[in-house]
C-alpha cells in the first residue's frame, strides 16, 4: 500500500490548496518521485517538495520514497545486516513507481534523485523507459567514489562490477529518456580524488574527478561549490530541476508559507549503528510549541502518543510561524529532543529518528547536537555557530561533516543557540546521565 510505504504526501491528511490546483489544472503535471541517497529518507526531500508546490505543482502528484534499509552494503553480493543491495533498491523503486502511477493514472513520472539514489533511477530506466518521462541526478557518484582494487565489491566502486555494467558502452543513459546531472565545483566530498577527505587517507588516490557525476548522453551541469547534498537538496539546485522538469522557470525560489501546517510521519531507528527507515512500535512523542528565543515551552503538549506497529506519529496541526520541540522517547535509544525552526508547509514524512546511544564519558553533563540533514557544514564558506562558537569539530575546507556537537560538563539551565548562516535555532540542555540528548535540527 501507497501509505504503508511512506508516500503520505498527497494522502487525505494533506489536502491540496485549490491555488495548487489552478496552476497546473490543465495539464495534469508529470508525478515527480523523488529518491533519497544512502543513509537517507524521504524527509530529505522536505524543502525541494515545498519549493515545487510554492511554484503551485499539485501537492497530490510529489512523493519521495523512503528505502526500507538504505545503506549500502561493503560488497554488493553479501548479505549484511539492515543494509541493502542495489537490486534491493531497484525492487522497491519499482513497486514504488508502479503504486504512484496506479494511484494517478499516469502512464509516466520524473525522478529526482540524489546520491546513491541515482543508481536505482538509472537502473530503473533503463529497463522502463517508457515510464520515466524525465530523470535528475544531483551528486550521484556515477563512475565510483573510488576506481582502485579497494572493496571490489562495493557498488560505490568505479572498477566493480555494478558500475561497469551500468557504465557500459559509448551512451549511459537510457534511450529515449532526458537525464540531467548536477554536480559540484570541487566541493562534492564523494567527487575527491584523493582519499584524505573520505577515508582519512591523505595521497590515497581515487582515480576521481569532480566530473564524476557526469553522464554521456545527459544535460550536465555544473553547479559551482555546492557540497554534495546541495546538488539535489538546495536552491541553486532547484533552479536546475524545476525548468529540467516543467519547461518553465521557476516564479520563486523561497518557499511560501501556509496559514496552517499539517504535520505527520513515522519514528524510524537505528539498529546496530546502522539508520534504517522501518517504523518503530511503542515509540512515546511529544510536541511542545517552544519560544524561538528561549526554547523554553509554550503551555502543555501540543501532542502526545504512543507509536503502534506503523510508527505513525501525527497527525498535528500548527501555525507556521511556530518553533517546535518534538521528544521522541524510543527503545534503546536516548530519549531525544529535536528543536525545529518553524516549518512553513505542512509535510506528512516528517519522519523522526531518534539519535542513537551516545558515548560519552562520565563527566558529560548534557550533550547538544547541530544536524543539517539538507547538507554539509563548510568552513569557512558557511557561518556556524553552537552556543557563540564555531565549532571545533568541523574541517575547514570541502563540506565533509552534517552535524557538530557540544558536550557540558555541567547541567545548565539556559538556552543554547546554534546558528547556521541565516538560521538559528535555540534549544535547551537536557541532562545526559538520565538518558537525554538535544539535537538542533536545521531546515535549510
Amino acid at each position: 500500500m501507497l501509505n504503508r510505504r511512506r508516500v503520505l504526501q498527497g494522502g487525505a491528511a494533506l489536502a491540496v490548496t485549490s491555488l495548487g490546483r489552478s496552476a497546473f489544472a490543465q495539464e495534469q503535471p508529470v508525478p515527480i518521485v523523488f529518491v533519497h541517497g544512502d543513509s537517507d529518507l524521504a524527509a530529505t526531500w522536505e524543502t525541494q517538495i515545498w519549493r515545487f508546490e510554492s511554484n503551485l505543482y499539485p501537492r497530490d502528484r510529489l512523493f519521495a520514497i523512503s528505502f526500507t534499509d538504505p545503506q549500502a552494503r561493503d560488497d554488493d553480493t553479501v548479505a549484511q545486516a539492515n543494509r541493502s543491495s542495489t537490486q534491493d533498491q531497484l525492487r522497491e523503486l519499482t513497486a514504488f513507481i508502479d503504486e504512484v502511477k496506479a494511484k494517478t493514472g499516469a502512464p509516466k513520472v520524473a525522478i529526482v534523485a540524489l546520491s546513491r539514489g541515482g543508481y536505482a533511477t538509472r537502473e530503473y530506466a533503463a529497463a522502463n523507459p517508457g515510464s520515466v518521462e524525465k530523470a535528475a541526478l544531483g551528486g550521484t557518484p556515477n563512475h565510483g567514489v573510488w576506481a582502485t582494487d579497494f572493496l571490489p565489491g562495493s557498488e560505490y566502486n568505479g572498477q566493480g562490477p555494478f558500475l561497469k555494467k551500468l557504465d557500459a558502452g559509448d551512451w549511459e543513459v537510457a534511450p529515449g529518456v532526458p537525464f540531467l546531472t548536477l554536480r559540484s565545483d570541487g566541493f562534492d566530498l564523494y567527487a575527491q580524488p584523493d582519499g584524505a577527505i573520505v577515508f582519512h587517507k591523505p595521497g590515497m588516490a581515487l582515480n576521481v574527478t569532480a566530473d564524476g557525476p557526469a553522464l554521456k548522453g545527459a544535460t550536465n551541469v555544473l553547479l559551482g561549490e555546492v557540497d554534495h547534498r546541495e546538488t539535489a537538496l538546495g536552491p541553486v539546485a532547484f533552479a536546475k530541476i524545476y525548468p529540467f522538469i516543467t519547461g518553465r522557470a521557476p516564479s520563486r525560489i523561497a518557499i511560501a508559507p501556509e496559514a496552517q501546517v499539517v504535520l505527520n510521519g513515522r519514528v524510524t531507528g537505528v539498529v546496530d549503528g546502522v539508520p534504517t527507515n522501518r517504523p518503530v512500535e511503542g515509540a512515546k512523542v511529544e510536541i511542545y510549541r517552544v519560544s524561538a528565543d528561549t526554547g523554553e515551552r509554550q503551555g502543555s503538549a501540543a501532542l502526545k502518543r504512543t507509536t503502534g506497529a506503523d510508527g505513525v506519529w501525527g497527525p498535528a496541526t500548527f501555525d507556521p510561524t511556530v518553533a517546535l520541540e518534538f521528544v521522541v522517547a524510543a527503545p534503546g535509544a536516548p530519549v531525544t529532543h529535536i528543536y525545529r525552526s518553524p516549518l512553513p508547509r505542512s509535510f506528512a514524512q516528517l519522519d523522526l529518528r531518534p539519535a542513537a546511544p551516545a558515548k560519552d564519558g562520565a563527566d558529560t553533563a548534557a550533550v547538544i547536537r547541530m544536524d543539517r540533514p539538507r547538507g554539509y557544514f563548510g568552513l569557512p564558506r558557511d557561518i556556524v555557530l553552537l552556543d557563540g562558537k564555531e565549532p571545533a569539530d568541523i574541517p575547514h575546507g570541502v563540506p565533509a561533516v552534517w552535524h557538530t556537537t557540544l558536550r557540558l560538563a555541567q547541567l545548565e539551565d539556559r538556552p543554547i543557540a546554534g546558528a547556521f548562516n541565516e538560521e538559528r535555532i535555540v534549544g535547551r540542555p537536557w541532562p545526559a546521565k538520565e538518558g537525554h540528548m538535544t539535537v538542533l535540527e536545521l531546515t535549510g
